[in-house]
């Protein structure tokens, strides 16, 4: 029996306006286990974007619980929020999210500072492993706006490698890319989740809808089909 990484109970996401209240999430619930390769789909407006959120720790749930290896995360602080997420979870975005003023080494770095006991040695060496693990290696001191898309997108998928994390979030990352750039990005995750890490993917492209072993397919904040692989 695998173990759970991820146990979604209920988890709903509410936003409120003056006038109005859209039940984004609406009580999804549902286990990820270690090394598990998840897909998330569904038409846009489903709740893929504002579960991925969740999951990863930068959106709390208006109600419900999220474990992440045995803790419920929603009683935790804030604070105690931001190091798990440093330390265990790596994120991909659609628009690469890179600083603009941080070399490719700097923007690779930056979240290994959650490694308690890490010297600036060893976030560098890490920084340097992982750009030459997806072919950046030699961009170490460029920065983002010398990089095309494709190029933005690896050192993306380098800085969410660089700490050996158990889950990967990756929310739309061949978005803005190319057939070919996007095709190099989900190699690039199957290489990661071959050597054990999770993967959580969000996409609404038909071509990405099987690369994991399982789909989750939702429709109006909740989760319509749930379907192995």
């Amino acid at each position: 029996m695998k173990t759970s990484l991820i146990r979604a109970a209920a988890l709903e996401k509410v936003y409120q306006t003056d006038t109005v209240q859209t039940h984004a999430v609406n009580q999804v619930s549902f286990d990820l286990a270690k090394g598990e390769y998840l897909v998330l789909s569904g038409p846009s407006g489903c709740g893929k974007s504002s579960l991925l959120a969740m999951l990863g720790l930068m959106d709390p749930p208006t109600a419900g619980e999220l474990h992440f290896e045995g803790v419920d995360t929603t009683r935790m602080s804030d604070a105690e929020r931001a190091r798990l997420r440093g330390v265990k979870l790596g994120f991909v975005f659609q628009a690469f999210h890179l600083i603009p003023h941080l070399s490719v080494r700097e923007n690779i770095q930056l979240p290994l500072g959650y490694h308690r006991g890490w010297t600036t040695e060893q976030q560098q060496k890490c920084a340097e492993a992982a750009a030459t693990d997806v072919g950046m290696g030699h961009r170490l001191d460029h920065y983002p706006d010398q990089l095309s898309g494709g190029q933005q997108q690896r050192v993306a998928v380098a800085r969410a490698l660089a700490g050996s994390p158990a889950l990967i979030l990756a929310d739309e990352p061949t978005g803005n890319l190319d057939s070919e750039n996007g095709d190099q990005i989900m190699r690039l995750l199957d290489r990661l989740h071959n050597r054990g890490a999770a993967i959580c993917l969000v996409t609404h492209d038909p071509r990405y809808q099987n690369s994991g072993q399982r789909t989750l397919h939702m429709r109006d904040g909740r989760i319509v089909d749930d379907q192995q692989r």
